[in-house]
């Protein structure tokens, strides 16, 4: 029911499939692949990253593949503490809440404070790697942020690169995509537009998306 985001209903219908041949090929007596199911959410503001691994935790656990499903969403302020010693138990009590469901981590890269070797982003960063292996398909990881800066996080650590093979791009939302969300939102509110306000609102979006800059809204624009 989502608009536009094609290209991520089909990467998880891929994996969908996925999921349920390794299933049936472990109730005929084959070795299971162990899953390597945390992600890369890579996108500017508004693209749905939120939203659509809120709908995965739901997925993951009609699938059987979380026990629970929920989605706890964190971002640095969440896993990291201000005194020494502090931020690894912080990041495990903030794990420990996402268990059985998704960790959503936003605006990951946060966590990594270039030319500060004292950081406390690094702890948890090694926290967070030490649990999705100590862990293992008991909960799953979702990292998001801008593509560029969500890049240089990922390569940052081996730890990270190893364990987050899954990235998932979430591009900017078209014009007639960003008329679509008003549309929805219109129906949802019992409102309908005139012609002539059909044309304008599409002229708007026209110029909304032409115009649009790093800091551009998509859905939040809308």
């Amino acid at each position: 029911a989502l608009v536009g985001l094609q290209n991520i209903k089909g990467e998880f219908e891929k994996l969908a499939a996925f999921i349920k041949v390794e299933q049936k090929r472990k109730e005929l007596g084959g070795e299971r692949s162990l899953l390597n199911n945390h992600f890369v959410f890579m996108g500017n503001p508004g693209t749905g990253k939120t939203t659509v691994a809120r709908l995965l935790g739901k997925v993951f656990k009609t699938l059987g593949v979380l026990k629970k499903g929920h989605v706890i969403e964190v971002d640095r302020s969440n896993l990291v503490a201000k005194f020494i010693g502090q931020t690894s138990a912080k990041t495990n009590e903030a794990i420990d809440t996402a268990m059985g469901g998704i960790l959503f981590i936003d605006e990951a890269y946060s966590l990594v404070v270039e030319d500060s070797k004292n950081d406390f982003g690094q702890q948890a960063i090694q926290t967070l790697l030490k649990r999705m292996e100590d862990d293992a398909e008991r909960f799953i990881v979702i990292v998001a942020g801008y593509p560029s800066e969500m890049d240089k996080f990922i390569n940052s650590n081996p730890g990270l690169s190893s364990r987050f093979k899954r990235q998932i791009l979430f591009e900017d939302y078209s014009a007639e995509e960003l008329f679509e969300i008003f549309i929805l939102m219109l129906e949802k509110k019992n409102l309908e537009m005139t012609d002539e306000a059909v044309l304008k609102a599409k002229s708007i979006f026209v110029e909304i998306y032409s115009s649009r800059d790093k800091n551009f809204g998509n859905g939040r624009t809308v």
